[in-house]
This record gives structure tokens, C-alpha cells and sequence, in this order.
């Protein structure tokens, strides 16, 4: 499952149109977001892509939960989020 990585800084467009195009090829995505700025643009990334494949008849869901990462030499928390298809 390919692991899109969110900050603080990204944009939720550019986002939400990496996690429709993995969805699209792959048919589900693992987007990964350590700190509250950068969960809070997963989040609203995964609503607007939303937006951007019901069109086509595809609804999304989203499974969160925590995983370690390693940053450097210090491990932290990341929100998890699994996105797929209905």
C-alpha cells in the first residue's frame, strides 16, 4: 500500500489529488500525519477527494489509527488514516 506522507504545510488539494489518483490505480492509500496541524490537513485532504471522485461513483472511507515513526533518531506518534473504496 503506497504511503503518502502529509505536514502541516501541505496543500489539502495537491493532496486529496495524489490520494484520488492512488485510489484510482491502486485502489487504497495510507496517509500518514504526525502533529495537529498536519492531521488536520490529511483530514481535510481526504474530504475533498472525495469531492473529487464521487463524480465517478466512488465513495471513500477512512479507517484512522496511530502508528510509530521514526523522524531522525526520535520515534513519534503518526495519525494513520487507511482510505479506500466502498
Amino acid at each position: 500500500m503506497e504511503i503518502l506522507k502529509v505536514s502541516a504545510k501541505s496543500s489539502p488539494n495537491a493532496v486529496a489529488g495524489a490520494i484520488a489518483g492512488v485510489i484510482r490505480e491502486a485502489g487504497e492509500v495510507e496517509v500518514q500525519a504526525v502533529g495537529a496541524g498536519a492531521a488536520n490537513q490529511a483530514i481535510k485532504a481526504v474530504a475533498i477527494a472525495r469531492g473529487y471522485l464521487a463524480p465517478a461513483g466512488v465513495e471513500l472511507i477512512c479507517a484512522p489509527s496511530f502508528a510509530n515513526v521514526l523522524i531522525g533518531d526520535e520515534e513519534r506518534t503518526a495519525i494513520r488514516l487507511v482510505v479506500q473504496p466502498r
